[in-house]
This record gives C-alpha cells, sequence and structure tokens, in this order.
C-alpha cells in the first residue's frame, strides 16, 4: 500500500501543475478590460454640452483602442453650435435639440486634445480617413473632468463642406443635460452615462480585428473553455489515478 501511495503522488501532482498551467495560459490570453483599454464617457462632463471650432493642429494618432489629435481654437467662436447638418443618428428631437444649443466653449485653453472612436468606427458613421493638418474642425461633445486640455466629440463635422460624423451608437446622448431654461422649471435630465453604448468600448469588427464582435462576451468564452479543459484533465485524472491505485494494489497484494 505504501508503494502505491507513493507512485501515485507523483501523478497527482503533475495533474496540479498542468491544471495550473492551463490557467496561466488562459489569463494571459484575456484582453484588457474596457474599461481599462478604452476612454469610457463616464470620465467626462456629460451634464454640459460644448460647442467648439478651430483648425486640426497635429496629426495625432488613428487606431484602436481611439484616435486622437489636437485642434487649434478660433479666436473667437459664435455663442452656441451654428447651423451645422445634424447627423442622422442624432436626429431625434431629444439629442438634436440639445446639440444645436450647445454653448461655445469658454475655457482657458486655445488648443484641445480631441479624442474620438477608433477608425473602424468613424469610417461607418463619417469619417473615412485621417484628418489632415489645417483642415477645419468643428465639434459638440464634452471637457474631460480631470484633463481640461482633453475633448470628446458626441458628433463633429470637418473639411470645407462640414460633413458630419457620429460619435455615439443610435440617437441616445450618454445623459441629456437639461436645456437652457429647463433647470428653472425644474425638469430633470434624462438618461445615465453608465447605460449608454459606447463606441470606444466596444471590440473592433471581426473582419477587421481579427476578434469576436462581442468585446464583453469574449473573456468569458476565454474562461469558459479554460473551464472546460481544467475539468476534463481533473477529471481524467482521477479516474486515471484510481485505476492506478487500484492496479498496484492488486499487484503489491499478489
Amino acid at each position: 500500500m505504501t508503494t502505491s501511495t507513493r507512485t501515485v503522488q507523483p501523478l497527482w501532482r503533475s495533474l496540479v501543475a498542468t491544471a495550473a498551467l492551463l490557467a496561466v495560459a488562459a489569463t494571459a490570453l484575456l484582453p484588457a478590460s474596457p474599461a481599462a483599454a478604452h476612454h469610457g464617457w463616464d470620465g467626462f462632463e456629460t451634464n454640459e454640452l460644448v460647442y467648439i471650432a478651430g483648425t486640426v493642429s497635429s496629426e495625432g494618432s488613428w487606431g484602436d483602442p481611439h484616435s486622437h489629435f489636437d485642434v487649434t481654437l478660433d479666436a473667437e467662436l459664435p455663442a452656441d453650435t451654428p447651423e451645422l447638418t445634424i447627423p442622422e443618428e442624432l436626429s431625434g428631437p431629444e439629442d438634436r435639440v440639445r446639440v444645436e444649443a450647445a454653448l461655445a466653449y469658454g475655457g482657458r485653453h486655445d488648443d484641445l486634445e480631441i479624442v474620438i472612436a477608433p477608425p473602424w468606427w468613424s469610417s461607418s458613421n463619417g469619417l473615412d480617413r485621417s484628418l489632415e493638418v489645417g483642415e477645419r474642425f468643428h465639434g459638440v461633445g464634452y471637457i474631460n473632468s480631470t484633463d481640461d486640455g482633453l475633448f470628446r466629440p458626441v458628433a463633429f463635422w470637418y473639411g470645407d463642406d462640414n460633413a458630419p460624423v457620429n460619435q455615439v451608437i443610435g440617437n441616445s446622448l450618454p445623459i441629456r443635460a437639461p436645456l437652457p431654461g429647463d433647470a428653472e422649471a425644474g425638469n430633470e435630465p434624462a438618461g445615465d452615462p453608465s447605460e449608454a453604448d459606447d463606441p470606444m468600448e466596444m471590440t473592433a469588427p471581426a473582419e477587421e480585428a481579427g476578434t469576436a464582435t462581442d468585446g464583453g462576451s469574449q473573456p468569458w468564452t476565454v474562461w469558459a473553455v479554460f473551464g472546460a479543459v481544467v475539468l476534463v484533465v481533473l477529471a481524467g485524472g482521477i479516474v486515471y489515478v484510481r485505476r492506478r491505485t487500484r492496479h498496484l494494489e492488486r499487484n503489491s497484494d499478489a
């Protein structure tokens, strides 16, 4: 009996070590969480839409998880959003009226860094190329809560013809802040930025990124496959150890 126990223990330890190695491998395959990898709406002052206008002043960076570039602001801005073509996705009365009523930027910066969705999203919503230095830019969006030099648009317009680009999914702003006069009337804003769909929180389409289109389900898929493999290894190991133990016990008795 002592011989069988000594023989089986190394086998069992090998199985446990194999399961641990599989756990490490599965963890390494997991992508970074969306909150860590992408800019979310939560980091911006979504209770106040701001209008900006100027010229692109840097080539910036175009790619995942987001694109960004600098804009030098016009010395003088109109009081609110001028007459611009609202992206079709924002043409509903709840959002269109707020985009059109956004007040001009009045902050301390002459230049702002603009952060937008990655090319795979923007190319399907009005922008199929990188912007050029010196190109005209209008945007309506939010200032970052901790970095007031960072601006994220819900919609922007570029070029001499002010081509519109949508930056939110569907006709829903992260939060519908009160319009001028609504606060005095006691109307409450609707919406919750934590519930709004965000193109920067989405994984690129499979044909472009080689990954699943549902970025939220991918980690669960990896863990499900890992769990199944571990269960198979452990179950097979238990069966093998039991058979090996019986075999050694029979040989010992003989």
